[in-house]
């Protein structure tokens, strides 16, 4: 089935649950207003059905191809990347004084999601000079943003994050990369990265890559790191490209998914060093790429919710295609579309219900962070960038989660064709998979929102988040009870049971913090549960109709899925013995 963009679904979760609507009445949407959402995100939709979704299967069959230290991206590739960036499509978000439209997160959000849902392989490329364009923009010298700033935002060069090595991955501590100082005040650049995504490739005829490094001097641990520029090749003072730097790809990677997406080896450093820049100060390199990974971790949460849409629709049109038995009360001797049979009606429903939750937290996320770049109060502005700072590792984990659930829930609705390559459905599942590992993996999502972002301002910024969940509750319980059913109690259960499991993981943190981290992951999806079954709930109350389809994903979403919530809490409660005290499990043969 051809991928088709859910344009008024994003609308309708952006305007009702976060925060469209109130954005354009109070003047922090102005460019948003008067239809311009609606057309900005129809262009998206033309270039992500029209151009992208089509070269989609054509990557994961032909993907890219390493000889001779020169990436070839798939047949299409890097056509397709010249429409892009004749559409602007770079710099959605990106200051318009270096050629950007200047358009809030939440917007880009939508784009996000839907260049993923049509081909996850190709949106990389831009997410991670989307990432850059933010690190310059907040770190970078002038000088550095003079020459570099407009052609990243333009998409005539490229960018990439150059983080892991073979010792250093989820722990940057052992980083080895290393950095000296050049008389001319730049840098030399040697060592070794690896899982370097789109660091060698044939769209650009530059590539700038950002890449941790650590100087002689610099203390230990990932207090001594630095951010270096490090460009594929000088650049001359008129602009134009001089010598090829000292760096080359040693190679890529041969994965179970996103096969179009070169994912390289770059060697740093063959003849003596390659020349780089420094972006922010000496041995404060780790808060300058992190500008970039907070971008980077909802934009993979984007990723989640674009291939699960993709995976929702391709298995609902199966669904109704496929015929197989007769269900339950059907007449005449011909077999009933498979769609019909209750089982399979439960997964579809919940695949889209859970896909719907996930963008709405993701949606949700972006928009904080417009309130914390375009609100008018610095104490709005603060409360807001710690929302974002809160639900981002939520949104990361969660969507991806969702995604590598309901890909694999789209091949089980598929059977046996599911496990066939040429329905689309096994790549789905394939390509989801690295979503939870990268930008840091979704456990490390869970232990950053127990250990750092449940304490923001004393808990404040999580109570303010219940407070909200609590109040949609309220307002389900004062509609009438004949529409809702079960979902005011349900929900209820979820966000009680989510009060009650943080102010044990809060006390837990002073007195276990063993067990809490032992907990953060079921609390973590906790959390996602409260959160994503009240913002559904939110969407069944903005429907007009009285029994429409987010009246009923909201219905399906606390009575099938958030309903496991008190369950959580129970092992966020419990003493995590289970998991501490049991070593004689994990031990290995001899």
């Amino acid at each position: 089935m051809p991928y088709r963009a859910p344009v008024a679904d994003m609308l309708f979760t952006m305007t009702h649950a976060a925060g469209l609507a109130q954005g354009v009445a109070s003047g922090l949407y102005p460019d948003l207003a008067d239809g311009a959402a609606e057309a900005i995100l129809g262009e998206a939709a033309k270039m992500a059905e029209g151009v992208l979704a089509p070269l989609n299967r054509i990557g994961d069959q032909k993907g890219a191809t390493f000889a001779n230290g020169t990436v070839t991206t798939a047949p299409g590739w890097p056509v397709a990347y010249r429409r892009w960036i004749e559409g602007g499509w770079m710099g959605v978000t990106a200051p318009e004084a270096h050629g950007g439209m200047g358009l809030p997160h939440l917007l880009n959000a939508g784009c996000i999601e839907v260049w993923n849902g049509a081909n996850m392989a190709f949106a990389l490329a831009p997410l991670l000079s989307v990432g850059a364009i933010e690190a310059l923009v907040a770190h970078g010298s002038e000088e550095l943003r003079a020459t570099y700033l407009d052609k990243i935002v333009s998409g005539q060069w490229a960018a990439t994050m150059n983080l892991t090595e073979p010792q250093a991955g989820s722990d940057l501590a052992g980083l080895r990369t290393r950095a000296e100082r050049a008389p001319d005040g730049s840098y030399r650049i040697t060592g070794q990265k690896i899982y370097i995504t789109y660091g060698e490739h044939d769209l650009t005829d530059n590539i700038i890559h950002l890449v941790l490094a650590r100087l002689p001097d610099a203390p230990a641990g990932t207090r001594g790191i630095s951010l270096f520029l490090v460009p594929k090749f000088l650049v001359k003072e008129d602009g134009s490209l001089g010598a090829r730097n000292d760096l080359r790809c040693g190679g890529i990677e041969h994965k179970m998914g996103i096969h179009g997406s070169p994912t390289c080896t770059m060697i740093f450093g063959d003849d003596g060093g390659a020349t780089g820049w420094l972006i922010g100060e000496e041995n404060r390199g780790l808060a300058c790429m992190f500008t970039m990974m907070n971008n980077a971790r909802l934009s993979v949460g984007l990723q989640g919710v674009g291939v699960a849409e993709r995976a929702t629709q391709t298995a609902i049109a199966f669904a109704h295609e496929r015929r197989q038995g007769r269900a339950a009360g059907a007449t005449g001797d011909a077999m009933s579309p498979i769609v019909a049979h209750p089982d399979v009606r439960r997964m579809l429903l919940e695949m889209r219900a859970a896909t719907a939750a996930a963008r709405a937290i993701c949606y949700m996320t972006a928009h904080a962070l417009d309130l914390a770049h375009r609100g008018d109060a610095p104490e709005l502005r603060r409360a807001a960038l710690e929302r974002a700072g809160l639900l981002t590792p939520v949104a990361k984990a969660y969507a991806t989660d969702v995604a590598n659930e309901v890909a694999s829930q789209g091949v089980q609705v598929h059977g046996g064709m599911g496990f066939i390559e040429e329905t689309g459905a096994a790549q789905m599942m394939r390509d989801a998979r690295i979503a939870a590992i990268y930008e840091g993996t979704n456990g490390i999502q869970a232990i950053d929102l127990v250990g750092r972002k449940l304490a923001l301002s004393g808990g404040a910024a999580f109570q303010s988040e219940l407070a909200d969940m609590r109040a949609i509750v309220d307002r389900l319980r004062a509609a009438p009870a004949d529409r809702l059913g079960s979902m005011p109690a349900r929900l209820d259960a979820a966000v009680t049971a989510l009060a009650q499991a943080s102010e044990t993981i809060a006390a837990r943190l002073t007195e276990n913090p063993q067990a809490a981290l032992a907990a953060a992951t079921p609390y973590l999806r906790l959390f996602a549960l409260a959160r994503g079954g009240t913002a559904l709930a939110a969407l069944a109350l903005a429907e007009d109709a009285a029994s429409g389809p987010w009246l009923a994903l909201a219905k399906v979403y606390a009575q099938n899925i958030a309903c496991a919530a008190p369950g959580l809490a129970l092992t966020v409660c419990d003493d995590a013995q289970a998991i501490l005290a049991a070593d004689a499990a994990l031990v290995g043969d001899a």
